[in-house]
């Protein structure tokens, strides 16, 4: 693929809100700090199974966040974690879940591929590639039923454009005129696949008019960026019910799972990434010390997460049998 030039770290953008900068910012470090923190847990053995991380691509959970009203749904891969924090979900719970305990975010039943909180607007992260996107294009599908103004966000791989599933969730959104937006979170490896070896074609935007969907496509390396043109997006949804596709170029900065060492890419291509690392350039626009102090807060939070999640309860035995039938829900009170 070819890749945009990279830029220079610029100072503080004129005009931009400090403020909001510090928030975005903060919400962006978040998921970063929760993440690594995840990592040090596995490494220690206190998650198992798969985990996969989102470091390098906050910026497009937290933009999306931003642009969500109540009843917007996001439908998302197994890289799930960034929209959880994003969307406000607790991050002991969602630690919790990781350590497949009973306080987590589903009770320990999904661990780190099946974060689900309704509540939050996260129906689901997905394990099977592509699998979600007809599921995606069926919540919006109910949203022009019933009329109720949502609008489904769907986050796909690039890996997964190659799917039959993909092909007919979004060739049904094009045909229905549904109230969705299909986001490709292209970081440019589909486990240890470079885009090149998947595709005869870099843009993967060109075949979003035989879907009669519109689209965009650009480098992720600002969140304030990602958000007003995503917004484009999500409004044509919500007021027009035309569909769209979204390339987002971005990067993860560790490899397709914790079992990936990622030795497929080279230092020079990771640190031209790093350098348009929205976080990076996020906090180079704050004083150093207020940087410091937002760090500092943020490890604290994370550190209380994994002290929660090591402290909480297994799940009872039965646990594993709820959540099956809609009854289960119900019987609840969810």
């Amino acid at each position: 693929m070819s890749e945009p030039s990279a830029e220079s770290p610029s100072a503080p953008v004129p005009g931009r809100d400090p403020q909001e900068l510090r928030r975005l910012y903060t919400q962006m470090l978040r998921i970063r700090r929760f993440e690594e923190a995840a990592a040090r847990a596995y490494t220690q053995g206190k998650i198992s199974g798969f985990l996969h991380l989102y470091i390098g691509q906050e910026a497009i959970a937290v933009a999306t966040a931003e642009l969500m009203q109540k009843g917007d749904r996001v439908v998302t891969t197994y890289r799930d974690h960034g929209f959880a924090v994003a969307l406000g979900c607790d991050t002991g719970a969602c630690m919790a879940e990781l350590f497949g305990k009973k306080t987590g975010l589903v009770g320990g039943n999904g661990g780190s591929m099946h974060f689900f909180a309704k509540d939050k607007g996260l129906w689901g992260g997905y394990a099977i590639v592509g699998g979600h996107v007809p599921v995606a294009a069926g919540h919006a599908f109910a949203s022009k039923y019933t009329g109720d103004g949502a609008v489904t966000l769907c986050f796909l791989g690039e890996g997964a454009m190659h799917i039959g599933a993909t092909h007919e969730g979004m060739h049904l959104a094009g045909l229905w005129r549904l109230p969705i937006v299909f986001v490709i979170e292209n970081n440019q490896y589909a486990m240890g696949t470079p885009l090149r070896r998947q595709t005869a074609v870099d843009d993967l935007t060109v075949r979003a008019p035989g879907y009669r969907l519109t689209s965009d496509r650009w480098v992720v390396r600002d969140v304030f960026e990602t958000r007003t043109r995503l917004a484009k997006a999500v409004e044509q949804a919500r007021h027009d019910s035309q569909p769209a596709l979204i390339e987002l170029l971005t990067y993860r900065f560790r490899g397709h799972s914790m079992s990936d060492p990622g030795k497929y890419r080279s230092k020079d291509e990771v640190e031209q990434w790093k350098e348009r690392d929205p976080l990076f350039r996020a906090q180079l626009e704050l004083p150093e010390a207020e940087a410091e102090a937002i760090d500092e807060t943020v490890i604290a939070e994370m550190d209380a997460a994994v002290e929660f999640a090591d402290g909480s309860p297994q799940p009872d035995p039965e646990h594993r049998f709820r959540g099956h039938y809609v009854e289960d829900d119900l019987a609840a009170g969810a």
